[in-house]
């Protein structure tokens, strides 16, 4: 590990103007490639205080061994060289793209004396016209075989076109019509070419025109009788609304924009294009990117314009590109992106109409395909593997934790304080065996306490299973701390096992024990404060051979019990990866546990608090009287004549509604009047008989 200090450029060295530098490793490689305003503020904030330092930058500057700039005279120019360089190097510690498969685009080579309709990858040539990229070339196929019915261009390769021309016959897309056969004659070159320019032309979206003209061609022929050629006009019209209909307008005014989402979290984005053009979405692509560096949303959105546009000019730079946050400052972004296309491009944020309905649905692809893509990654048996390893190594564990169970406590400023346990097998949810529970033993915040207390009840549990079938010896020294005890308190339900159980240990009636598994490693949600608050539990209770960790969100940092400094894994490690999906789906569930407890505490009324009575009853009771406020004036024998309701529950129910105050009468917030009895009643039976 270098020390920045050593290759820290001399006071008055770094000019203050714009320019772009890079980070060299000890063997000359270019490890980072960044731009800046000013280069000297820039520069000198990366050789402050390491502990000040983002973990990915403390990274990048301790692997270092030099630094090294180029002044430029704007912004722009530092852009550009940044991409270049970027391009050139492939620095590793830049954003990197992991997807960067070639999308399809469907090419017409109007550099070739009879332009060819084909599926193209890679680099762009010069003279070829493109339309997309698009998702999948099978979709260009489609499109392209409905519309050379009316646009017979030619699509054969150079080899099938010579054999043709040889022996004076041309294949099978010209017996059939969908090609003019320029190889035998039957039209000339410039016939072919005018073909094609007609086909570049509908794809480019000016179709209203060549419609119109198609429709009037069959209304004349019509009218001449040729009921032949007019039905065959007729099937022209219908293919290429077709094929319009696979690009369904999306913008009423016939923009020409492209839309860019990212869907991120703390070590991955995941970036999504769609293409309009003439209203239609033309194509759509996108790729996960690798977050090396520390970097923003608008850092994302940036580094996806030069990803973009960087190879492109004129018309492929649409006149609009809309994003979820601009870089800041914008005005160089936009100077290069106008620069490329050579006319106005205007880069902003849609605020409102169909714009930014379109931006939502883009938004829902980029987080989809974030999704999908750490689902592939953690369905790869290889991976997982690879990821439990990986933790076992980082934390000094004999084997690798075959049993992950995490802990996350939550709450809504101390109240309803709840915990989750969440457990992974071999990597994967085991979402039958989820655990979620109540803070019972004190009021008030405090997430040490907490997760103590969950800590405890649980592997005191566990421990409660062992003494029961005699696996479980006090210890020598009789101290009573150890000794596992009965837990009556509610550890909550499965999250959606199957009805017979989950599979493992049973008890004499059949029930799956709780806890019946001791895990390999127990994961909390937060630092050093929490993960001693777990171990401590574990202590108390004499359990020496499960292994403890806590990763902190803010810097995603491993913490180990009596360990001054955190352990930190390479943001590329899939055992980090691993970590951070059980910690995640941990606060999902403690979340969702506590949202739903907040939800029935204010929804409860009267009724809910009278022990025995169910939904059914509550309901049935409403709809007999109609309020609450008559049934608290019935009788106890009125009470009984509702189906279904006892005498003994009738005495419960009136015992409680008579200790209960009546509720204020409810008002019309529009009119000031006070609502009647049986409107009240209404209300409270649609809610489910909670409003007194």
């Amino acid at each position: 590990m270098a020390d920045p200090s050593s290759y820290r450029p001399k006071p008055g060295q770094i000019p203050e103007s714009p320019g772009v530098y890079k980070f060299r490793d000890e063997h000359g490689r270019v490890i980072y490639v960044g731009k800046a305003k000013s280069l000297r503020p820039r520069l000198s904030s990366y050789f402050q205080d390491l502990a000040n330092l983002h973990p990915r930058t403390r990274t990048m500057v301790t692997t270092a061994a030099a630094v090294e700039w180029t002044v430029v005279s704007t912004e722009v120019e530092a852009l550009q060289l940044e991409y270049s360089w970027i391009k050139e190097f492939d620095p590793r510690f830049n954003v990197k793209y992991r997807d960067d498969k070639s999308y399809p685009s469907l090419a017409v080579t109007l550099n070739e004396e009879f332009p060819r309709v084909q599926v193209m990858r890679g680099a762009k040539k010069k003279g070829v016209r493109y339309f997309g990229p698009y998702g999948h070339a099978w979709a260009i196929r489609e499109t392209v075989d409905l519309m050379l019915r009316v646009f017979p261009v030619r699509t054969c390769s150079a080899g099938v076109f010579k054999r043709s021309a040889q022996i004076g016959r041309p294949c099978l897309l010209g017996y059939i019509g969908k090609c003019s056969a320029p190889c035998v004659g039957r039209v000339t070159a410039e016939e072919h070419r005018e073909l094609a320019e007609e086909f570049c032309d509908f794809m480019a979206g000016r179709t209203g025109t060549y419609l119109r003209r198609l429709e009037q061609r069959m209304h004349e022929a019509a009218e001449d009788m040729e009921y032949e050629k007019a039905a065959r006009l007729r099937d022209d019209i219908g293919a290429l609304k077709r094929a319009m209909e696979k690009n369904a307008v999306v913008l009423a005014d016939a923009t020409d924009a492209d839309l860019i989402a990212v869907a991120e979290d703390e070590l991955e984005a995941a970036v999504q294009i769609f293409h309009v053009r003439g209203g239609r979405v033309r194509g759509q692509r996108g790729w996960v990117t690798d977050k090396v560096e520390a970097v923003d949303t608008a850092g994302l959105v940036e580094h996806a314009l030069q990803q973009l546009y960087g190879e492109e000019r004129g018309d492929a730079v649409p006149k609009e590109v809309l994003v979820p946050a601009v870089p800041d400052p914008a005005e160089p972004v936009t100077q290069w992106l106008t620069e490329r296309r050579g006319s106005l491009v205007d880069l902003r944020i849609p605020q409102r109409g169909d714009k930014k309905d379109l931006m939502q649905t883009v938004q829902r692809n980029a987080q989809q395909a974030l999704a999908l893509h750490k689902t592939k990654r953690a369905s790869d048996l290889t991976t997982r593997s690879r990821a439990l390893e990986e933790i076992a190594e980082a934390l000094g564990l004999d084997s690798a934790p075959l049993r992950v169970e995490c802990f996350d406590i939550s709450h809504l400023q101390g109240d309803d304080v709840v915990a989750s346990m969440v457990v992974f097998e071999d990597g994967l949810p085991r979402k039958s065996e989820y655990r979620r529970f109540q803070i019972k033993s004190f009021a008030g915040q405090d997430d040490v306490r907490s997760m103590h207390e969950v800590v405890s009840r649980r592997f005191r549990r566990y421990l409660l299973e062992k003494q029961k079938t005699g696996e479980w010896e006090e210890q020598a020294t009789g101290a009573t701390e150890n000794t596992p005890t009965e837990d009556t308190e509610t550890t909550g339900q499965p999250l959606d096992g199957p009805s017979e159980g989950p599979s493992g240990p049973i008890d004499e009636e059949g029930r799956p024990k709780r806890f019946a598994y001791p895990p390999q490693l127990v994961v909390v949600d937060g630092g050093k404060p929490q993960v001693a608050a777990a171990q401590r539990a574990l202590d108390e209770l004499g359990v020496d051979d499960v292994a403890v960790c806590g990763l902190a969100k803010r810097l995603e940092e491993v913490w180990l019990p009596d360990e001054e400094d955190p352990v930190v894994l390479p943001r590329s490690s899939e055992g980090l990866y691993l970590l951070q999906r059980v910690r995640d789906e941990a606060h999902r569930f403690a979340i969702t546990y506590q949202r739903s407890k907040r939800a029935k505490s204010m929804k409860a009324g009267p009724l809910d608090t009278v022990p025995g009575l169910g939904d059914s009853r509550k309901q049935a009771l409403l709809k007999h009287f109609g309020s609450v406020k008559r049934l608290r004036a019935a009788t106890v024998e009125q009470i009984c004549e509702v189906p279904g309701v006892g005498r003994k529950t009738a005495e419960t129910v009136a015992a409680a509604l008579a200790g209960s105050a009546p509720a204020a009468p409810a008002v019309n917030t529009a009119t000031g009047e006070i609502i009647e009895d049986e409107a009240a009643g209404a209300a409270a039976s649609s809610n489910g008989g909670t409003r007194p």
